[in-house]
């Protein structure tokens, strides 16, 4: 019966795209024409738009004669640079039986530009070329990205980049010595950076210029202008407030200063002139120079439905490529969305409204975030069920170093079958409630930052993240970047799956982590979590942190009035009455000890390591007696489990089972098929299985074929993985 259904679905289907009326947009075409053919004809009297607002226009001309029509624009190979934004609003909307949709004509892929091409490129100093951007209609331009074969080009910095140690090497560092991060300095400002006698330059126009500095934490970074620069005092004033104050030791560098154009694929904009200075990489094609002026490609209205775009290329603009705002059931399937975003700007950014997705994208070299998804209501916890699958994501936050591969907040959101990689800080982060983060492939992550994780949320409002599901992802190689006694140095101070800040109600459930710093996965002061059937595999120092508060902890006392604001605001809302262990009001959340971390079950779970040197738990404020670790199979290759609890003999496994935890657990070898090779997939005899552990589907995890692919097979681009980070 569900397959007769299923046919019948399909064959409607496509009786609704063959009787789609059909549109045809070329970069050869012409707007006087009908834009019913696909190619110019004989005649040349007739033939194919020549602008994607044009297509846009007809429609909506045809809808209001005939409402309901479905419509399919077939957009021919070749570039398409917009001078404004493709607009659409709810007359660009189809219905679900009568769809509007963009597409790609056949497999060809056309590219929507937000960028302008420069030419006229001349002999200036050296390998020095310039090109008069004035003269090519481009008076008064401010771009800030400069693309040249298909790579952003590096806007003239000091100290230069580095291309053999991108992460780690190109920096300058504030003198002086340094303070212990959590140490509070009375008179700090976020406006103020000294500078090293080393690092005085002659700049002629230093208010120009730009600093990009990680300032106190290194949890990510500014990009502020500078104000002054007094070489005296070597001191440099911003124009705002960095988000900490910038301290001994921080790196950074400045950019936008023309006497720093000394390497190759640096560049400068001198905007009073109107002239472009470049020194192009080796090898360069000039026919391919293009900059940015257009913050947005697409922008989907309020209002807008059932509209799909499939099969494009966009790229090349200063802001977020593609945005929907309270949109329903729309799509971006099938396309590549590359070489976009500031350090504002995103890939694709889906702002509330429901059903929207996307699909099969690949997103990469993104200054920000590839994905975000939003939307929902969590007063009562209506979901908005928009959501990011089977998409390749790799090399986010090229400007803003908290960029993500997939931002998943408000409620019922979904982030599945995606492989995500080379990201400075999380691969994944969401906020709110009920969002499901399942079957991704995350690696190589943490690439610039510290206190991090592959996976990350944090609960300061008391409701973060209750109902999130993780489930079925493999996390492996997070690796973090920070100071180490007075060295930078990577891997560091990385979690796999990050719980922070009193995070609450979140099942985490048949995930493969392998290889973090810090642990496979860490509850900061996380409370009615349940961990089951992971498997954790060789991280560093320990496989299992749980670090809680006490009622004197800062961020308690701090954030306790708003979490009791925020409990009461929902608290007798049907929906939060039904969510699991919401009968506890935060100013009861206090134990008998002072402690507040309770609830917390880590069962069935397969906890693996070899490193002589790392423990297997680690906590800190920790109740034993309101939260349970049990029933799980660990494997440390027969050596003694370190827990930090202390015995009388030594033995800290005694002490630990003392306390009430691992009780009924087991120590064994779980007999993966192929640990060496990261398949963990587990024998028939596995000792696992008596305790009640259930088969991961690791064919599962990650992208899958489909016609709904940009690529496929992936081949996957460089980055950590083949470069590491060199230590300074």
């Amino acid at each position: 019966m569900k397959s007769s259904l299923l046919h019948v679905a399909l064959l409607l289907s496509l009786v609704r795209w063959l009787s789609a009326a059909n549109l045809h947009v070329s970069n050869r075409g012409n707007d006087g024409w009908s834009g019913t053919l696909a190619d110019v004809n004989a005649a040349r009297t007739d033939g194919p738009f020549a602008t994607l607002e044009r297509a846009r226009d007809e429609i909506r001309r045809r809808r209001a004669a005939q409402p309901g029509e479905p419509f399919t624009v077939h957009v021919r190979a070749g570039r398409f640079a917009l001078t404004r934004p493709l607009q659409l609003d709810r007359r660009d909307s189809g219905s679900a039986a009568a769809p509007i949709v963009w597409r790609g004509y056949r497999n060809e892929h056309p590219l929507i530009a937000g960028g302008r091409p420069i030419t006229g490129f001349v002999a200036h100093a050296g390998n020095i070329l310039k090109a008069d951007v004035n003269a090519q209609g481009m008076k008064g331009a401010a771009f800030r990205m400069l693309l040249c074969d298909g790579q952003q080009q590096i806007l003239a910095r000091y100290p230069n980049f580095d291309p053999q140690n991108p992460y780690g090497g190109g920096w300058a560092y504030v003198p002086g010595k340094p303070v212990p991060m959590y140490t509070d300095v009375p008179g700090e400002d976020k406006r103020t950076l000294q500078f090293a006698d080393a690092d005085a330059r002659a700049w002629s126009q230093p208010t120009e210029a730009e600093v990009m500095v990680f300032p106190r934490y290194n949890w990510w970074n500014n990009l502020v202008r500078i104000t002054s620069l007094d070489p005296v005092t070597r001191t440099i004033k911003l124009a705002a407030d960095c988000s900490y104050p910038i301290r001994p030791g921080d790196r950074y560098y400045v950019r936008n200063v023309r006497e720093e154009l000394d390497a190759p694929g640096e560049w400068y904009l001198d905007r009073s002139a109107g002239v472009l200075y470049f020194w192009p990489p080796q090898g360069a094609d000039l026919a391919t120079v293009f900059a940015p002026a257009l913050r947005t490609l697409v922008e989907f209205a309020p209002g807008t439905e059932h509209v799909t775009f499939r099969g494009f290329v966009f790229e090349g603009c200063e802001g977020t490529a593609i945005t929907l705002k309270n949109t329903a059931h729309c799509r971006i399937i099938g396309s590549t969305i590359r070489n976009v975003g500031d350090y504002q700007g995103s890939g694709i950014a889906i702002d509330g409204g429901s059903d929207n997705g996307v699909i099969g994208c690949d997103l990469h070299h993104i200054g920000r975030s590839a994905i975000t998804l939003a939307g929902g209501d969590q007063k009562t916890l209506t979901g908005a069920g928009n959501f990011a699958e089977n998409n390749y994501l790799h090399h986010t936050g090229v400007w803003y170093k908290q960029g993500v591969g997939v931002s998943l907040n408000g409620v019922g959101q979904r982030a599945a079958h995606n492989l995500i990689h080379d990201c400075p800080r999380f691969a994944i982060q969401f906020m709110g409630n009920n969002h499901v983060i399942e079957f991704n492939h995350v690696r190589h992550v943490n690439l610039e930052t510290a206190d991090t994780g592959a996976i990350y949320t944090g609960g300061r409002d008391w409701l973060g993240a209750r109902g999130s599901v993780i489930r079925y992802n493999f996390f492996h190689d997070m690796l973090g970047f920070g100071l180490e006694k007075g060295k930078w140095v990577s891997p560091h101070f990385a979690w796999g799956v990050y719980l922070d800040d009193n995070t609450g109600g979140v099942t985490v459930f048949g995930n493969i982590v392998a290889r973090a710093v810090r642990g496979g996965i860490h509850l900061h002061n996380g409370r009615d979590n349940t961990v089951e059937n992971n498997i954790f595999i060789e991280s560093a120092q320990q496989q299992i942190q749980l670090s809680g508060w006490t009622d004197k902890h800062r961020y308690w006392t701090t954030h306790s009035p708003s979490m009791i604001a925020a409990y009461e605001s929902v608290k007798d809302q049907p929906a939060w009455r039904a969510m699991p262990h919401m009968e506890l009001h935060p100013r009861d959340a206090v134990l008998p000890d002072h402690t507040i971390m309770a609830g917390n079950r880590f069962s069935k779970n397969i906890v693996y390591w070899r490193n002589p040197a790392a423990a297997y738990v680690a906590v800190r404020s920790f109740s034993f007696a309101h939260n349970s670790i049990d029933r799980n199979l660990i494997w440390h290759g027969g050596a003694s489990l370190r827990t930090g609890l202390k015995a009388a003999d030594g033995n800290e496994w005694a002490a630990w089972q003392a306390a009430g935890m691992d009780r009924n657990s087991v120590i064994a070898d779980p007999k993966f098929v192929d640990a060496a090779r990261d398949d963990y997939r587990l024998q028939p005899d596995s000792p696992a299985f008596a305790l009640g552990f259930q088969p991961i589907p690791v064919d599962r995890i990650g992208p899958y074929a489909s016609g709904d692919r940009a690529s496929w097979p992936i081949v996957e681009a460089e980055g950590a993985r083949e470069h590491p980070s060199v230590a300074r």
